[in-house]
């Protein structure tokens, strides 16, 4: 029997649309995961170019990777200045009563 050939698979591969990076940065917001909602900001630069963010940012890519990582952490200014230069920001509403 011949094994079979697996590839590693990655999210920022499947990333193409505006209409994508907004269901999937509100399904992650969804989970109230911090680490997940990192990760999930980390593919959606890795889609756009990482290189060309950093660059943009002034930070060097490879801690730009490194923050966005399962096991990164980010400053908040991270977080909000990555998420300018893709296109988004945050928005706080008050929750709707039950």
């Amino acid at each position: 029997m011949k094994p079979e050939k697996t590839t590693v698979w990655d999210m920022s591969d499947h990333i193409e649309t505006e209409e994508d990076v907004a269901a999937y940065l509100e399904a992650a917001l969804e989970e109230k995961d911090v680490a997940l909602l990192l990760a999930t900001i980390g593919d959606i630069a890795r889609s756009k170019g990482m290189t060309g963010i950093a660059r943009d940012l002034r930070l060097a890519r490879e801690s730009l990777y490194r923050s966005f990582s399962l096991d990164g952490n980010p400053s908040f200014g991270t977080v909000v200045n990555v998420l300018d230069n893709l296109g988004y920001r945050f928005s706080v509403k008050r929750k709707e009563s039950a």
